[in-house]
């Protein structure tokens, strides 16, 4: 697997409502994407949820590394380069998945975390492996995944909830304007 997130950041007075829109015609043309276990379709709008900036982004778990490489050089990424500029693409390796019991996505938010060089890694992957139980434990989420940025040694850990976006010390809570999820399909 491999996950990867893309932000373009938006001018104070953008219209949001372009990227709503935006995401209602395009997130549908995902919901049946192959190798694909999610994209959300994010954004912050200033003032609204906490948020500061307005932001659109994609959020992306790949069930094959090959199906995200096609991706970035193919077609439908060039729409995004055409709309937007080519953005700075982060890319992760997936430590845990958990899927939750909710179905409605209406924020996901995203924690980060260093990775100290005496950290016992063996551990540290348990420890994910647990907190993200706990999280799908909770009723509004959707799913929790952690993973593992190796350039900068981060933990980077998502929750994806049927609550609205609330903003928290040191995460990013984005809205969901839509959830293309075929490789979610089995959730129990």
């Amino acid at each position: 697997m491999l996950a990867l997130q893309y932000t373009h950041r938006l001018p104070a007075d953008y219209d949001m409502r372009l990227i709503r829109k935006r995401a209602r015609e395009r997130g549908p043309l995902w919901d049946a994407t192959p190798d694909l276990v999610f994209k959300a379709f994010v954004a912050s709008e200033k003032d609204h949820h906490g948020a500061t900036a307005n932001a659109y982004a994609s959020i992306y778990l790949w069930r094959r590394t090959q199906a995200a490489t096609e991706l970035l050089l193919g077609s439908r990424f060039q729409y995004v380069v055409d709309s937007f500029g080519r953005p700075r693409v982060e890319t992760w390796l997936p430590l845990d998945l958990r899927i939750g019991k909710a179905r409605r996505a209406r924020s996901v938010q995203r924690e980060e975390q260093q990775v100290a060089p005496s950290a016992d890694r063996t551990a540290l992957l348990e420890a994910e492996r647990d907190g993200n139980r706990r999280r799908v434990a909770r009723p509004d989420t959707v799913a929790a995944w952690s993973v593992l940025d190796p350039t900068h040694w981060k933990l980077v850990r998502f929750v994806l909830s049927d609550s609205p976006p609330v903003p928290e010390e040191g995460r990013l809570s984005y809205e969901v304007l839509h959830l293309a999820a075929p490789g979610l399909e089995e959730r129990g």
